[in-house]
């Protein structure tokens, strides 16, 4: 048995790319699993347009390509399309870790029946965010704060309106993103928002996002990884 696990990420953009390759990387090298962030992409595009459809072909492509690697996923659950395995059924849960489990074992069910000869239900690790990457960032109210140089009290008023980052829900208002494009004009996803992911750390992110710390535990423990 390898004492490494390697793994390719499918993300939707540059900054979740950036996320992967600058923040989860290398704490999983430390864990011996080694993964590599690739962009969903079709002919002529990269990133958006988040439909099953389209995000099937990339899954059956690095599940046809080595047998001997994991493939997961790094989905917003905001902005999904309507042909998403599951998506009907996980709106109607009430929680955020209902949401995941519904559309995430929906999408595996899907995966394995399109690609189980090429070892899809061991291989494959589906994660659809809640809601989205903006999301993780309300774990650290100080530094959001700090960061976009509003009062913490509107970060926590979100907070106790929501109950925890990943209930910011996914209306057009009220995503995560919104409310922070809302509180400050100075916010970039991939730069600011990168940033706060780092100064806030993965301990504090895990502590916060459940979902989020489930996938991230699945991957680190990964059979062939090195626990030490």
């Amino acid at each position: 048995m390898n004492s490494y696990a390697e793994v390719v990420v499918l993300v939707e953009g540059r900054t979740e790319k950036i996320f992967v390759a600058e923040i989860l990387a290398p704490y999983l090298a430390g864990k011996g699993v080694f993964i590599t962030p690739i962009v969903i992409s079709k002919s002529g595009q990269k990133g958006g347009d988040v439909r099953f459809s389209r995000v099937k072909n990339d899954i059956g492509l690095h599940l046809k390509q080595r047998h001997d690697t994991y493939l997961t996923m790094c989905i917003d659950f905001y902005g999904i399309k309507n042909d998403w395995p599951g998506l009907a059924d996980a709106k109607q849960q009430a929680t955020p870790s209902g949401k995941a489990a519904t559309i995430n074992s929906a999408t595996q069910e899907k995966v394995t029946e399109l690609y189980g000869g090429n070892d899809a239900r061991r291989r494959f690790i589906p994660y659809v965010a809640m809601h989205e990457f903006e999301a993780l960032l309300f774990s650290g109210p100080e530094k959001l704060a700090e960061a976009l140089h509003v009062s913490c009290s509107k970060i926590n008023k979100i907070l106790t309106e929501c109950g925890e980052p990943e209930n910011i829900d996914d209306s057009p208002e009220t995503a995560p993103s919104k409310r922070l494009a809302r509180l400050s004009a100075r916010f970039s996803k991939t730069s600011t928002g990168i940033a706060i992911a780092k100064a806030i750390g993965l301990a504090g992110i895990r502590k916060s996002c459940h979902v989020f710390n489930g996938w991230l535990t699945t991957l680190e423990n990964l059979e062939g990884s090195s626990n030490g």
